[in-house]
């Protein structure tokens, strides 16, 4: 069954309302005068633009099944999350269009994957090489993007949504930039030590994200001149923030939120194969990964981050604690935010998906049961 009813308290204005859908597609929400259940909210879904693995299942190794893909779907959308970019990280370059080309075919052939994944986002391989802003990804294989590599992007993706992140001091990049903008592609500065004057011209080109602002840089940075500061003072970028407490420690999470403009920030789990599953050894491509009882993604015995543990529903609530908000203040982030950079349409408007979230939360901002609607039928039992 994908027709039914809600009643619950709409997640931004506090109002009780009545959602109907039918035939997976809302039919109408309206205001209405009747009390729903306590602590019952309806929100929009959840949109994470930065999935490089999800459940035990990496996105980075090649030969993936429709079944292992589906699997991550399901369990992200367990978590709140139906809808996502399937991330591939840098790589030899033709290593790379072959495992995107593979995973688009997957996609483009199974009607629940072509509705959870709503696009790609490649992370590299135009990444700067120096210690600390390379991040966990392989200098070896990065390289200067050129036209070939944006057009062959292009023509693998077809017309999906695709998120390119890079660094624009590399070779060409700018030229890149304006490039790929003019065949629809979505350009993220990230893993960066632009200067300030390259990265305004990189805006100019059409570059409008910041990947995971806050990580891929080194220990130590100089204090009067860094890549933050960078962000800070360049009008155009929306960054996005991993919300787990330890990726963007509490304190810079709540100056980025003070500094960048509420509607500019945007935020994503980095998961790889250990978010949603236990405690354990992991992949990330080639790069083998540990993970503790504390959720930190760690190469084995290296003290640096890895992508992330983080299920997007904690990310919610876990932002709120920081910034000493109601969850409802921050949902946008990671929802309507990073699906407006991407230029999809998500919203609870009649004649939308009927793709939403229904939360029960008690009056201490803690989440109690979770149930996530997908094309109008639940994955987590009856609404």
């Amino acid at each position: 069954m994908n027709d039914g009813i809600l009643h619950a308290r709409h997640y931004a204005t506090g109002q009780p309302v009545r959602l109907r859908w039918q035939a997976g597609k809302i039919t109408s929400l309206e205001n209405v005068n009747d009390a729903p259940p306590p602590g019952l909210w309806l929100a929009p879904p959840l949109v994470d633009l930065q999935v490089n693995g999800y459940g035990g299942v990496d996105f980075q190794q090649d030969n993936l099944t429709t079944e292992q893909l589906l699997a991550a779907a399901r369990q992200l959308r367990r978590d709140g999350c139906p809808l996502f970019l399937l991330t591939l990280i840098t790589d030899e370059w033709n290593a790379l269009l072959a495992r995107l080309r593979h995973l688009k075919k997957l996609r483009d052939a199974n009607a629940e994957l072509r509705h959870a994944i709503v696009g790609w986002h490649v992370e590299g391989p135009f990444l700067s090489t120096e210690l600390g802003f390379k991040g966990a990804h392989n200098p070896d294989v990065m390289c200067d993007p050129t036209p070939e590599h944006i057009r062959e992007l292009r023509a693998v993706t077809g017309g999906d949504p695709l998120l390119l992140t890079l660094a624009p001091e590399r070779a060409g990049a700018i030229e890149a930039i304006a490039l790929a903008r003019s065949l629809g592609i979505t350009i993220s500065l990230g893993h960066t030590n632009a200067s300030a004057d390259t990265m305004r011209a990189a805006v100019r080109a059409g570059a409008t994200g910041f990947t995971h602002l806050g990580n891929a840089l080194p220990q130590q940075i100089d204090r009067h001149d860094n890549v933050l500061w960078r962000v800070f003072e360049t009008p155009g970028l929306t960054p996005s923030l991993i919300p787990d407490t330890f990726h963007v420690s509490p304190a810079l999470f709540r100056l980025v939120h003070r500094v960048v403009d509420a509607k500019k920030i945007y935020y994503t789990t980095d998961a790889m194969a250990a978010a949603g599953a236990p405690p354990g050894r992991y992949t990330i491509g080639k790069i083998e990964l540990e993970v503790g009882a504390d959720q930190i993604v760690r190469q084995p015995g290296k003290p640096n981050f890895a992508g992330s543990a983080l299920r997007p529903i904690e990310g919610v609530f876990r932002a709120a604690r920081m910034l000493d908000r109601r969850w409802q203040d921050v949902w946008d982030h990671f929802s309507l935010r990073p699906a407006e950079l991407m230029g999809l349409k998500i919203s609870l408007e009649a004649g939308q998906l009927a793709d939403f979230c229904v939360l029960s939360v008690n009056a201490e901002n803690q989440l109690g049961e979770l149930k996530t609607c997908f094309g109008g039928e639940s994955s987590n039992g009856e609404l």
